[in-house]
């Protein structure tokens, strides 16, 4: 991943030590991560309910474990990936079987997930062939892989990058390298080379409900489908 340091005032986007240096927010709903709250409810409502005894769901880049509530009651052992050692504690605090590792090279064996879950971290790492070829090992035949990220689009940049990093409480400055951003036709690729198909739709948070969160009058936000993938977009698919 590429780092952020301060160089003369000037911040050089991507530093995985972000999430320590800020890992006493995870947990605040109104906190600087506010927004992947709002994210993981989405991605968790992507998640159907285990199919059989022991299935197993591995969150990768899980941060705190923000997808943990979300799938309560669901019946998966919930094992999370991640490279911070302070958003792991947090995340095993909430149930969650963490591992520490990169998702592109995941410590786990082939086959071990009935899901595998990919929250806004595919627009976080340098080689997106191989953290796609990473997740779709972990599946097993006939399980799931449910991704949200941002795309790599002129009006993904200006809103997520020029604009959300600029509102606080919207997105920490710094988190995205706009050169990360996913290229949404190389994802649809490579995961149909390792047998999933994926169905992308796009989502946004809704605005009524974020202008009563500004207020201080909503606890959180929904995401609601938008016709385009140009900006936010989930995707899911089996695999064959």
């Amino acid at each position: 991943m590429r780092r952020q340091t301060r160089d003369a005032g000037r911040t050089v986007p991507n530093d995985p030590a972000l999430y320590d240096r800020h890992a006493g927010e995870w947990w605040r709903p109104r906190g600087v991560f506010a927004v992947l709250h709002w994210l993981a409810a989405a991605r968790g409502a992507m998640v159907p309910a285990a199919t059989r005894p022991g299935a197993v769901l591995v969150d990768l880049g899980c941060g705190a474990g923000l997808l943990a509530p979300h799938l309560e009651g669901k019946g998966y052992t919930h094992i999370g990936v991640d490279l911070s050692a302070a958003s792991l504690r947090l995340a095993a605090a909430h149930g969650v079987l963490a591992v520490r590792g990169d998702v592109l090279a995941v410590p786990l064996p082939d086959g071990c997930a009935d899901v595998v879950a990919a929250g806004e971290i595919l627009e976080h790492v340098p080689d997106l062939r191989r953290a796609v070829a990473e997740a779709c090992r972990l599946l097993r035949p006939g399980g799931l892989l449910v991704v949200d990220t941002l795309a790599a689009t002129a009006l993904c940049r200006f809103l997520a990058v020029t604009v959300a990093e600029r509102v606080p409480r919207i997105a920490v400055r710094g988190v995205h390298d706009p050169a990360l951003l996913v290229d949404r036709a190389a994802l649809v690729e490579e995961c149909a080379r390792h047998g999933v198909a994926l169905e992308l739709r796009g989502i946004r948070p809704s605005l009524v409900d974020t202008a009563w969160w500004l207020a201080g009058r909503r606890a959180s936000v929904r995401m609601v489908p938008v016709p385009t993938t140009a900006v936010l977009f989930q995707a899911r698919g089996v695999k064959r």
